[in-house]
């Protein structure tokens, strides 16, 4: 079975290959635009991000599942909070969507992606580092290294799994 996940962001594809390891699989990635702002503000435009990768990604030749994990924030009454949200497209099946871990975002940082800035650029320099959104993410930074960007996506990608494989069993379809 090929599984395509629509990006080839290192932390994404760690947690699908986690959560597929024991599955007679391929896994592979593909370079797909979300379709929404390179930083999403809000839950719906997350969603949508990670619907329309997942979508894309099983249109890939041979591909039985497609996977989108998009990372954004959502404006709430007390901050704004990271988010995450992922999609799992197959064959026959409504596409399968979860959110995971919220957290809030540090005013400094907040204020600059309020104005119009994107959260992994704001991170890098925040923390004085390169790539955090291919690595600890900012979940990362701001949990002290106790949950990874992988390990956030990774929890998205079993509640995902979860659904499918419950369809799966259950003969449930579009």
């Amino acid at each position: 079975m090929l599984v395509v996940v629509g990006s080839k962001n290192p932390a994404k594809l760690i947690a699908v290959r986690n959560v597929f390891e024991g599955y007679d699989c391929e896994i592979a990635g593909a370079d797909i635009p979300s379709g929404v702002r390179n930083q999403p503000m809000s839950d719906e435009e997350t969603i949508k991000g990670a619907v329309n990768r997942a979508e894309a990604a099983l249109l890939i030749q041979d591909a039985q599942i497609g996977i989108g994990l998009e990372g954004g924030v959502e404006v709430t009454e007390s901050g704004l909070y990271l988010c995450n949200w992922g999609a799992l497209a197959a064959d026959g099946l409504e596409t399968v969507i979860a959110g995971g871990a919220r957290i809030p975002l540090p005013p400094e940082v907040a204020s600059r992606l309020l104005d119009g800035e994107e959260l992994g650029p704001v991170m890098d320099e925040y923390a004085g580092k390169r790539n955090i959104r291919k690595n600890e993410g900012a979940v990362g930074i701001f949990t002290n290294g106790k949950v990874n960007r992988g390990e956030m996506f990774s929890h998205v990608m079993n509640l995902l799994l979860g659904q499918y494989e419950y369809r799966m069993k259950n003969g449930a379809s579009r």
